[in-house]
């Protein structure tokens, strides 16, 4: 598969057809361990304009993905290698809904469409999740809400904390069910 580099975390395919098998996910997951922030995507859409955005997108255990929202967009995401809770929140930070995701055969959902403006966040707990994301385009940064009550991606201390207290109030979900 030929890609152009738009950045450390950003692939676009440069092919017509675009195929995907086994090596080329070993090595998006090599390349994710290779910047940072822990992650890369394959963009298989052209362009940052395109109507259309639909990525493979590699994250590892320890990634922290900001909760956010995306305004006046929708988002599917369908788990491909890997486990993971997508944690639902209302605007003021409480848990309104955690999607337990996995492969097809996990017995979990392996597959979700966000239709609204909702922030959500990934805990990651497999080595790697490998998902295939699909939203609309064009991006425009500014349509991208971070969630006020989380650290910033720096804050590295802050950001374990918040990550073990989301943990924690999981499994207090847990224990109550």
């Amino acid at each position: 598969m030929r890609v152009k580099e738009f950045n450390e975390e950003v692939l676009y395919a440069d092919e017509d057809i675009i195929k995907v098998n086994q090596q080329n996910i070993n090595w998006l997951k090599e390349m994710s361990q290779r910047n940072r922030r822990q992650r890369i995507r394959l963009c298989t859409h052209k362009s940052i304009d395109d109507c259309l955005h639909e990525m493979l997108i590699v994250h590892r255990k320890d990634t922290y993905v900001r909760p956010h929202k995306h305004l006046n967009k929708s988002e599917s995401f369908h788990i491909i290698e890997g486990s993971v809770d997508v944690i639902i929140f209302n605007n003021i930070g409480e848990i309104i809904e955690v999607i337990k995701m996995g492969e097809v055969l996990s017995g979990y959902e392996f597959y979700y469409r966000i239709s609204e403006a909702c922030f959500h966040t990934l805990l990651i707990h497999s080595d790697f999740l490998v998902f295939h994301e699909t939203t609309s385009g064009p991006f425009n940064r500014e349509d991208t809400i971070f969630a006020p009550w989380t650290p910033a991606e720096e804050d590295n201390l802050a950001v374990e904390k918040f990550r073990q207290d989301l943990r924690d109030r999981i499994n207090a979900v847990v224990a109550v069910v």
